[in-house]
């Protein structure tokens, strides 16, 4: 798979979410995804916009799902999502209603392996359940209350390399990455970038140092792209 980039819109407001997924496009972004902040906000509401004013554009339902799977996806395939996303921690049954879904309304999952017992095998039961990608991922409260402690913060890095190897379908590293992390993930044979919280300078806050989130955003999307070559 080609390197993509993929912004996560982690906003509260389906205004804000349109008007950044809209810089982010101008910029060359490939996916939209809608954050969880964004669905606990705006719900299918939220992905019907999205689609309407991104006909062609994969979007991403980030619903972290844990039950109820197939109701889920298929609420949001018909909403307008390309992309939804199950955990690793939910019971099998639930992951393989939410790929049931996914191949009955065309709709590719996405399983997430926060939280796992064991990353490199929540990835692997993830892909033997039928999912299409990977999220690796170490979670925000995981990360701020490690880093409180006074201990060293983890990174999706750490293991990425081992996700990437114990399974055959694309992985995307999420969490706590840098600008210039997230950047490298195609050589650690990751070719989905998410962008997120690696473009804030306020853990709470969606914007760059400078302010110019548009002009950061092209200069990450022609780095990512030239992987391509």
């Amino acid at each position: 798979m080609k390197p993509i980039v993929q912004i996560s819109l982690d906003l509260t407001t389906i205004e804000e979410a349109l008007e950044t997924a809209e810089l982010a496009m101008r910029a060359g972004v490939d996916w939209l995804e809608a954050g969880t902040p964004l669905i606990l906000a705006e719900g299918l509401h939220g992905v019907r916009k999205l689609r309407e004013r991104f006909p062609d554009t994969p979007i991403v339902a980030d619903l972290k799902t844990m039950d109820g799977g197939y109701l889920e996806a298929e609420m949001m395939a018909k909403a307008g999502a390309t992309h939804v996303v199950v955990m690793e921690r939910a019971h099998p049954e639930t992951i393989k209603c939410v790929v049931q879904a996914g191949r009955d309304f065309n709709v590719a999952v996405m399983g997430d392996n926060l939280g796992s017992d064991c990353m490199i095998d929540g990835a692997r039961r993830l892909e033997d359940l039928g999912c299409d990608y990977i999220v690796h991922h170490i979670g925000y409260d995981e990360r701020r209350g490690i880093a409180a402690r006074g201990e060293r913060m983890p990174s999706p890095l750490d293991q990425l390399r081992e996700v990437v190897a114990a399974v055959s379908i694309p992985v995307q590293a999420v969490g706590g990455l840098s600008i210039e992390q997230a950047v490298k993930c195609p050589e650690y044979g990751a070719p989905l970038v998410v962008l997120g919280a690696p473009l804030t300078i306020d853990a709470d806050s969606f914007r760059t140092a400078d302010g110019n989130l548009e002009e950061s955003l092209r200069r990450i999307c022609e780095a990512v792209h030239a992987y391509r070559d």
